[in-house]
This record gives C-alpha cells, structure tokens and sequence, in this order.
C-alpha cells in the first residue's frame, strides 16, 4: 500500500429508472462510461424502481395501443424514436423499436433487478433487461422471457420462474415508486449520488462528471 496515495472516495449512487425508458437506457450507459473513466472513486450503485406507467395491465398492451395513449399517434411516436434512434448509437445502442409488439408492464422486471442484487448481478440485469426490450424486442413483462434473461445473468432459472410466480419484492418496488414521488423525482432517469446530489435526465458525461467530483469532495471532507 502506498501510504502517499489520496484517499479513495466512496460514493452511493442511487439509480431511478424505469426499464422500459428509452433515455433511462442512455443515461445508465453514458454514467457506466462515466464511472469507467474514473478509477480514482470507488462506487456503490443501488437500482431503484420507478414505474412510469403505474396503469398498465400487469399484461402489458399492445404496441399500437399505447404509443396512441402515449403520444397521440404513430407520427410523432415515429419522429421521437427516430431522434432516440440516432442518439442511441453514438452511445452503442441499437435501439430497434420496430420489433417491439407489446409495451409491458416493468413490475416483474423491477422484481428481477432486486432478486439479481442480492447475488451480485444487478448491474449485468439491468443492462440484459434494456436489450431484450429495445434491442431484441421482447416483452419483458413476459416470465418467460424473464427468465430467459435472468438465466443468461447467471441465475438460476426454476428459482427464478417461482420467485416470479410469488409476490416476493413486489410490496418493495411499488413502495421505491412511491418513495421516489415523495422526494420529488417526477422523470427519469435520475441519479442521486452521496444522498444529497441529484441530476435527472440522460445527461452527457461531462456534465455527470461534475456532479460526481462536487459528491466526492464532501464525501471526502466529511
């Protein structure tokens, strides 16, 4: 150990997101080369849910259905998700809403992340769910596909279908929902880091940066 070397700060970084929100998937991968490129701080990443369609059937709904609840119509559905589209790839996503059949409900996705936490697969989740979604097109309200996912994170898959078949964490996501309503956040996604200094939205990496260096000297004069 050299005793020269500053202290390392460790930093908490909540994650309020929704699965099934395009810019959630760009703001968690531009923190993640974010947090990449800063070896100096040392990271705690709780995922918390946020439930941006708090109606929807546990069954989810058929696409054309929703994007005329949501947006009104296919025009402008088409026209955001064609600048989503663009901006996705500079990021490497390959966002392919054209494959998406079902806009689900994300309760039993939430559910997953939680169950992967406890073994140390939150993150790997996280990131599977957000592809299956918009990349594959899957319906990750779906247990099937669920477990599907949590099997390719390492899972194992009959603990995971019974688990989702139960109840287990489902009073938790809902009240994560409602915690996260309380504190203010009403868009996502959203990252509080150190317990006192948030930004929302899919932000360029400079800008979360700033925020991370800003969390890090109070960590450090605390």
């Amino acid at each position: 150990m050299n005793v020269l070397s500053p202290p390392k700060a460790r930093l908490g970084i909540e994650i309020v997101l929704d699965l099934v929100c395009p810019w959630c998937y760009l703001g968690v991968r531009r923190l993640m080369r974010t947090l990449r490129r800063r070896p100096d701080l040392l990271f705690d990443l709780i995922w918390r849910p946020f439930l941006l369609n708090p109606d929807m059937p546990r069954m989810g709904m058929a696409r054309p259905d929703y994007v005329v609840r949501k947006f009104g119509g296919e025009d402008r559905a088409r026209r955001l998700y064609a600048s989503i589209t663009e901006v996705g790839r500079t990021e490497g996503i390959d966002f392919r809403f054209d494959r998406i059949r079902r806009t689900p409900s994300s309760v039993d996705a939430h559910r997953l992340v939680r169950l992967a936490s406890r073994f140390g697969r939150a993150d790997a989740m996280v990131e599977a769910l957000f592809s299956a979604h918009f990349t594959d097109g899957h319906d990750i309200g779906d247990h099937g596909v669920l477990v599907a996912v949590a099997a390719a994170c390492g899972l194992e898959p009959l603990a995971v279908h019974a688990y989702l078949q139960g109840s287990g964490d489902l009073e938790a996501v809902q009240t994560d929902n409602l915690r996260a309503h309380r504190l203010g956040i009403n868009g996502v996604p959203c990252f509080v880091v150190g317990g006192r200094h948030a930004i929302a939205g899919a932000q360029e990496p400079e800008v979360i940066e700033r925020l991370l260096d800003v969390a890090a000297l109070d960590t450090l004069e605390y």
